[in-house]
């Protein structure tokens, strides 16, 4: 069986970081953490802004803390799914159960579809209380290119995790093909790496 273990042709063999680094799905995740990292990043260090005369900081986003939360919680949420992810997708190679395997992608579909969705949410939301802003809350508009960073890389964000999604479908598809090659062949050597 070519020294591979069920389901999987190269269970159990070394991690080649080259070869984990130039897959799509982990340059898609990659980009996608530092997109988080922007997002809650440029909301938490000028996000909040004061009127002058006033010692209380509001959120640069109509004066809505609940848009600050909801791009900052999101945003490091995010971030966590997006190292939760790259390291199971590291380990993915040494699954050797085609059933451990599917398990994997479906919860990968369901999360990247997940996040896909609070993004889109977090773009309409932080948009909508952007343009709502007025001028007399920020004279001076301070914060301003990085209330824009943060909508911006929302709506980056939204593609990132969605084509995200599309990969782990490929990755299902040709998973199950697997599983069902297995079956029809029992004796034969495993497909997919």
């Amino acid at each position: 069986m070519d020294g591979g273990a069920f389901g999987a042709g190269k269970a159990g063999g070394a991690f080649d970081p080259h070869a984990f680094i130039r897959q799509p799905h982990t340059l898609l995740r990659l980009l996608s953490w530092v997109f988080s990292i922007v997002v809650f990043g440029s909301i938490v260090n000028e996000g909040y802004v004061n009127r002058p005369g006033e010692t209380q900081e509001h959120c640069i986003f109509n004066r809505n803390r609940n848009a600050c939360n909801y791009g900052i919680t999101v945003g490091v949420l995010a971030f966590l799914s997006c190292l939760l992810y790259l390291a199971l997708d590291a380990y993915f190679p040494q699954i050797s159960s085609v059933k451990d395997r599917k398990k994997a992608v479906l919860s990968d579909i369901g999360v990247s579809a997940f996040w896909a969705f609070l993004w889109f949410v977090g773009f309409c939301f932080l948009t909508n209380q952007w343009q709502a802003s007025k001028e007399e809350d920020n004279p001076m508009n301070e914060g301003g290119d990085a209330a824009r960073a943060a909508i911006t890389f929302s709506f980056f964000s939204i593609f990132t995790w969605g084509f995200l999604v599309f990969l782990a479908f490929r990755r299902l598809r040709d998973i199950t093909f697997q599983e069902e090659y297995n079956t029809l062949f029992p004796n034969s050597p495993s497909l997919l790496p």
